[in-house]
């Protein structure tokens, strides 16, 4: 997620998204993702919009009527290869001209104008809040047109819409729980690609919920720019709407979640430091299936940097919800994000991250170099004057500190017994599964009986840098030994 606040994976997911229903047997829909997870759950309700227009999704890219490409712009290196994928994508429209071509989220809404009309590299432009529109806006484009809507939205969270799973291994799945961001961090283009902040009826995020687990998942990830921010039934000044509901925000709203049942595992991404309370922490140490791992951006660990990225707390602010952790749940994994070199950051300020780091000592980071993106405060109020090299130099001891961290945090995980959900295959060796225990780590053991979607006891033998591996042991020998849920 992270514009700003939640988890960036920048590599591309795969050819494409799918098999998954859809049309009977008319068009072909074949969807690319990249960026953060909140693009990954709206390309399902895209799959799932246009399913009910006729559309079946696809992995093959050649079989395809109808490209999608759903976009992220949180960095420029993310939009270049964006750009290079949709110049490829024009050269092969030359051997199927029926072929349409779009792109979807946020780097739609950024550049539609440029990518539809000056470079003339797609036929569709859809921003985040207009994916109902997508039926009429493709029916125009197979007319002839170009077509777009990237209007934002204070109200749509399309929270009616069942997702068509475009996630093949039907173990673990995403929530949407709210969408846009009112955080407005100086470096961060999600507030203008996202729009405001809005929350989805947690009647409805309970009902997902209860589908995907008698579907057979055994896993979801409540989905959010912030997710502590998460409110129902409360207007923007705190006040109550309606007395005869009951306000949830999102301590109750975990709660709620974690009562479909026992053994549909939850997690959660992105929290905010600055809204980060008690009351969530009680709750997750209160529940066995909330999973023990906080993903906690801090971004800097320098009072000063923070705030001109205008993140809404201090060093000591952080540190002391770190420590809120530690106290409540003492074995709870954290994760975080840094940036490197941003506007203004010194030697002084750099070696600040590093020694808060040292302090926290993070089970893994996502970290970057600071990307200065348009139209963002930064780009307006501030000169991004840290050189290309310096920040290269900062990103690796930051790298390499945080190396060093995730291989000491897995090694204490080692020789304990944990309760782990099988994934599928592992990525090196057919033989053997993978899944995750309750900190987020993975862990890789011999397939023996197990079945993808089931709970199994692992006893950790061995570890690398940033994986587990173990044996299969009993549930009564897993319970002799203290597993660890």
């Amino acid at each position: 997620m992270r514009p700003g606040n939640h988890t960036i994976d920048e590599q591309r997911q795969g050819e494409a998204i799918g098999p998954r229903p859809g049309g009977q047997g008319g068009r072909k829909l074949y969807l690319e993702s990249y960026g953060c997870q909140m693009n990954f759950s709206d390309s399902e309700i895209v799959a799932s919009i246009l399913a009910e227009a006729g559309f079946a999704t696809t992995q093959q890219e050649d079989e395809a009527d109808l490209i999608l490409l759903n976009t992220c712009s949180i960095r420029d290196n993310a939009e270049q290869r964006i750009r290079h994928r949709l110049q490829r994508l024009k050269q092969g429209k030359r051997d199927n001209p029926n072929l349409k071509v779009g792109i979807l989220g946020c780097m739609a809404e950024r550049l539609r104008d440029q990518l539809l009309e000056q470079e003339k590299l797609v036929d569709l432009v859809v921003g985040p809040d207009a994916y109902r529109d997508l039926p009429r806006l493709v029916d125009e484009v197979e007319g002839g047109q170009k077509a777009v809507n990237t209007l934002l939205s204070r109200e749509e969270t399309y929270a009616e819409i069942q997702p068509v799973r475009l996630d093949d291994k039907g173990v673990t799945a995403f929530i949407s729980i709210m969408r846009g961001c009112d955080n407005m961090c100086s470096f961060c283009v999600v507030p203008f690609t996202r729009g405001r902040e809005r929350s989805r009826d947690p009647k409805s995020i309970v009902a997902e919920a209860h589908d995907l687990f008698a579907k057979g998942y055994r896993e979801v990830t409540l989905l959010g720019q912030n997710v502590d921010s998460y409110k129902w039934n409360v207007d923007a000044k705190g006040q109550v709407k309606d007395p005869e509901e009951p306000v949830v925000r999102f301590a109750q709203l975990m709660d709620l979640v974690s009562e479909v049942n026992p053994d549909l595992r939850v997690r959660f991404s992105t929290s905010h430091p600055k809204d980060m309370t008690d009351e969530v922490l009680e709750v997750m140490a209160r529940k066995d299936n909330l999973c023990k791992y906080i993903h906690l951006p801090v971004q800097s660990g320098d009072s000063d940097v923070l705030k001109r990225m205008n993140r809404g707390y201090t060093r000591e602010w952080y540190l002391d919800r770190i420590a809120a952790i530690r106290r409540i749940m003492p074995d709870c994994a954290i994760s975080t994000d840094v940036i490197a070199g941003f506007c203004g950051e010194t030697e002084e300020q750099h070696g600040a991250t590093l020694s808060l780091m040292r302090e926290v000592r993070y089970e893994m980071a996502y970290m970057f170099k600071y990307s200065e993106r348009p139209r963002t405060l930064a780009e307006r109020k501030f000169e991004d004057d840290v050189s290309e090299e310096e920040k290269g130099r900062r990103l690796s001891e930051i790298i390499a500190l945080q190396q060093e961290h995730s291989r000491e945090r897995t090694a204490a995980q080692s020789g304990k017994v944990y309760r782990v959900l099988v994934e599928g295959p592992s990525k090196r060796n057919s033989e053997e599964f993978q899944g995750r225990n309750t900190y987020n780590t993975v862990v890789v053991f011999p397939k023996q009986e197990a079945q993808a979607g089931q709970y199994v006891y692992v006893r950790a033998t061995d570890h690398t840098a940033v994986t587990l591996r173990g044996e299969l042991i009993t549930e009564a020998e897993a319970k002799a030994e203290g597993y660890i849920a």
